[in-house]
């Protein structure tokens, strides 16, 4: 037999189980429980003829007819298991934890292995992820890393993440860096449903710190929304200041976007267009024009001084404003300091091992 367990004892009852999500390859492409893997009972089309059949003739036929197609397939399908839980425990969902993850677990108990299913299936962890983000208050505070373009935030986060820190990386979850330029080189993001999990599992691994930290973003990264939890949370957070040479951006830009790469010459001259109302057809055009000989600093230098800079208008040195200012010409210098900073917080607590 298989045994339920509900949202809140998934990451207790099953620790290090891998967790299994049967939905078809559309819906857990759409949204899933983060790290799940796919092992469908029923594809795409198939999950489509069952559910006419369902809509047309009932919940008997249509039980018949999944059962004419998952007979053959069984045995691929436990083989299925066996290659991602040889130790065979495992944790498995459906959309409701209905009929689906209820035939495959019966299926898998019946060959020996250890099945937890998920009361509610992926609507209960939707519902879950919901519920922690709609909150008034986030049960932390945030260390907020502000600064112009370029000047290694999200260096500095890795960085802090690598050393053991709580860290919420929204541009790196959203697979977009939250400009005109945001999706270059970057790959496809996921949709909001699936942000938002990649959130929480984020922010419920901070709880134990009492802190997490994150960049100053604006509420929207490319088609993607930061939830208003963990905006109002960053508006009142502690305020840490990066700032760099001009130089120094212009090197870690042409890195960060491979501007010199020539398959993304392309990206950047559409992007470029996008501004045009901004800096004028004449200035786009002639920035174009340098990126095709070739002159990436020229471009990127100035963008600096006449958009971003200007639009964002952090200070360019030490400012009072800010709970810590720090120059990032030395990045490794500069992560130290941080990360002295954050260990005096008073809400910072070492988690108990």
């Amino acid at each position: 037999m298989y045994k339920d367990i509900n949202i809140y004892q998934l990451a207790h009852t099953a620790a290090g189980m891998p967790v299994i999500d049967l939905r078809s390859p559309v819906e857990h492409g759409e949204a899933t429980i983060p790290g799940a893997y796919n092992i469908p009972l029923l594809d795409n089309i198939e999950r489509s003829l069952v559910g006419i059949v369902f809509k047309n003739h009932g919940v008997g036929e249509a039980r018949e007819l999944a059962m004419e197609i998952l007979a053959p397939k069984l045995p691929v399908f436990i083989k299925s298991f066996q290659k991602i839980a040889p130790s065979k425990k495992v944790v498995v969902f459906c959309w409701r934890g209905g009929e689906r993850s209820h035939f495959a677990s019966g299926i898998l108990a019946n060959m020996g292995f250890q099945v937890y299913r998920i009361n509610g299936g992926y609507k209960a962890y939707r519902d879950y992820v919901k519920a922690y983000l709609g909150r008034e208050n986030l049960p932390f505070r945030a260390v907020v890393v502000h600064g112009l373009t370029g000047v290694g935030k999200t260096d500095l986060l890795i960085a802090l993440k690598d050393m053991g820190y709580p860290v919420l990386d929204l541009e790196g979850l959203a697979k977009h860096r939250g400009s005109v330029f945001g999706k270059i080189g970057q790959p496809l993001s996921p949709g909001q449903k699936m942000f938002e999990a990649f959130i929480e599992r984020e922010l419920r691994k901070a709880e134990q710190y009492g802190i997490f930290v994150v960049e100053c973003e604006s509420r929207r990264l490319g088609n993607l929304y930061v939830p208003a939890s963990v905006m109002k949370n960053m508006q009142s957070g502690y305020r840490v200041l990066l700032y760099a040479s001009v130089n120094a951006r212009v090197q870690r830009l042409n890195r960060d976007y491979r501007a010199a790469e020539p398959e993304n010459i392309a990206a950047l001259q559409k992007a470029l267009v996008l501004l045009t109302k901004y800096l004028g057809k004449t200035k786009v055009s002639e920035l174009n024009q340098c990126l095709v000989q070739g002159n990436v600093n020229e471009v990127v230098s100035f963008l600096l001084s006449h958009y971003y800079d200007p639009l964002y208008k952090y200070p360019e040195q030490p400012s009072e404003q800010y709970d810590l200012s720090v120059n990032t010409e030395d990045i490794i210098g500069s992560v130290q300091k941080v990360s002295d900073f954050i260990t005096g917080l008073p809400e910072y607590t070492i988690p108990k091992r």
